[in-house]
């Protein structure tokens, strides 16, 4: 039996379903990641062929750098996808997916530029920086 997961936005204006597995949660440290979140992303990934977005057109992508764009509401603002450019998977954020998820945590990455103000203490593998095997859905 195939692996069918479905999420939305906080509005429900935009919705997805990914027919196919889920890559396991990677945490994003970076600053780019704390500075929308507030935090830092939980994110999962899926290719590119597995995913359907519902409310596409509520979907506003901003270029957050020359090789990656984000998406998210733009009725409630919800964090939603990342795209790295030419690459074959959409990252999705996590909190977005309905329960049961059946995800599983993975790794830090970019804790190099994680925010004074918390501690890693999960026991996962920590990464100062991150390399493109830690992003893709590769099992």
């Amino acid at each position: 039996m195939s692996e069918r997961h479905t999420g939305a936005c906080l509005c429900g204006a935009v919705t997805y379903v990914v027919n196919g597995p889920m890559r396991e949660v990677v945490f994003c440290h970076c600053g780019q990641c704390r500075r929308q979140t507030g935090l830092y992303y939980a994110s999962t990934a899926a290719d590119n062929d597995d995913l359907d977005i519902s409310g596409e057109d509520n979907v506003s992508w901003y270029a957050s750098s020359e090789k990656a764009r984000r998406g998210f509401c733009k009725i409630c603002g919800s964090a939603l996808f990342w795209r790295y450019e030419g690459a074959d998977y959409t990252s999705i954020q996590a909190g977005s997916v309905d329960m049961p998820s059946g995800l599983t945590p993975g790794s830090h990455i970019f804790c190099a530029d994680k925010g004074d103000f918390y501690e890693i203490l999960d026991g996962l593998p920590q990464y100062p920086k991150s390399s493109s095997d830690l992003l893709t859905n590769s099992d």
